[in-house]
């Protein structure tokens, strides 16, 4: 695992062709700073004395935090809501200033592509999905730039700080360059144009451990976050991956983070790489689909259905639809097992519409996780976030900088 780094965001830039590449910052950061814009997104409006409690701060650091962050238009005082008979400024509640401030996410996916607009406080302003568009990377990721743009100008006035990318393959988060053998991308150029083609500065990070990243720093919870220990995040839909998370940080490899799409399952599916039974030829939205149409649960050919036509012929009542749908979760629950025992980590989250999308099978991911695991049983939870996981992953991506180090990435996002 990297190393503490006390470098701030202006340290980790990359610029090329004038473009700010910014390695996203996954953590529960603690500087002065970053604290103070957190218990304000958390807990605002909150007073000085209060957020002092609350992040273990003086109060003379807590002032001083605050007057910093209001002069660059992060927070903004609220006079309105100060109590009857105090006296001085520092009883005026603070809160983050989002209204005039948004940014910008995309999550790339293997068939869809999600994008979406968030305020400062990680809500979700608005989110739209266009096909992933097939052809080199170049072509692909200008088209996407361009659907970001036009999506994002809705929100004219406010003004967009950054844009965030999470996707699959292997990240390299320094230059924003991307390898995904799914799409066929080699040295993908997606920071330099996402971020050019928008005029924004750019982080592009796995989505995986982005979403692992999401469950700390957006979520709704987020006052009682659990920063301390481990967590495995995992995560099932047209892929399969993992995060771990460590402390309050997301653990990013330096080389990359590493798969489990070939980890053997036991099934008779053919993977592309020409083995039988691997995990992401079983479970993945395509395999199942795949197996829907061998069975004639659904039809096949040019109209063939996406993966939503199964499930509404589970909950329809479909048997045939409801045995590929418990297979997959059986399968999963066995993996999520075997990981957890590997792994150990104290507590176990499950994103994706693989697990989401059909709850009935749930119970199914349960029972065999239960008869694979030999460890006692900790904390294990689906996802908050539920359908929406994609969408938080890009929007951590795209608020991580700020929230990491909030004085600096305002001062990038002025340049």
């Amino acid at each position: 695992m990297r190393g503490s780094r006390s470098s701030s965001v202006v340290g980790r830039t990359t610029v090329r062709n004038r473009v700010q590449i910014v390695a996203p910052d996954l953590r529960v950061a603690d500087s002065p700073a970053a604290s103070v814009l957190r218990v304000a997104s958390v807990e605002g409006p909150i007073s000085r004395d209060i957020a002092a409690r609350a992040t273990g701060l003086s109060i003379a650091t807590v002032n001083r935090q605050v007057a910093s962050l209001l002069g660059v238009g992060l927070l903004r005082e609220r006079a309105d809501l100060t109590a009857s008979g105090a006296i001085g400024r520092p009883r005026v509640p603070f809160e983050v200033n989002h209204e005039p401030y948004s940014t910008v996410g995309i999550h790339i996916g293997a068939i869809v592509t999600g994008i979406i607009v968030s305020d400062l406080r990680g809500r979700i302003l608005g989110a739209v999905e266009i096909p992933t568009p097939s052809g080199p990377a170049s072509t692909a990721l200008h088209t996407i730039t361009r659907s970001a743009g036009a999506f994002a100008a809705r929100w004219h006035r406010r003004t967009p700080l950054w844009v965030g990318v999470a996707l699959g393959g292997r990240v390299d988060a320094s230059t924003g360059t991307v390898d995904h053998p799914r799409l066929g991308w080699d040295n993908a150029q997606v920071g330099s144009i996402v971020g050019g083609g928008l005029g924004l500065p750019v982080s592009v990070s796995g989505h995986v451990e982005a979403m692992a990243a999401s469950e700390l720093l957006l979520t709704p919870s987020r006052a009682e976050t659990v920063t301390t220990g481990t967590s495995l995040f995992f995560y099932a839909r047209e892929t399969a991956g993992i995060a771990l998370t460590i402390d309050g940080r997301v653990h990013t490899p330096s080389t990359g983070p590493g798969s489990i799409a070939h980890l053997p399952t036991g099934s008779d599916a053919r993977c592309e790489c020409g083995n039988r039974g691997c995990l992401e030829a079983t479970v993945s939205d395509r395999a199942v689909l795949t197996a829907a149409v061998e069975r004639g649960v659904l039809a096949g050919g040019e109209g063939r259905q996406n993966i939503s036509a199964l499930y509404q012929a589970a909950h329809d009542g479909s048997a045939g639809a409801q045995d590929i749908l418990v297979e997959r979760a059986q399968v999963l629950g066995r993996t999520v097992g075997l990981l957890r025992d590997l792994f150990n980590p104290d507590r176990v989250v499950l994103g994706g519409q693989a697990f989401t999308e059909y709850t009935a099978g749930v119970p199914h991911v349960a029972e065999a996780f239960g008869r694979t695991s030999t460890l006692p049983r900790k904390d294990i939870r689906i996802t908050g976030f539920g359908n929406k996981v994609q969408e938080y992953a890009a929007a951590v991506v795209s608020l991580s900088a700020v929230y990491s180090d909030p004085l600096a990435s305002m001062r990038r996002a002025a340049a």
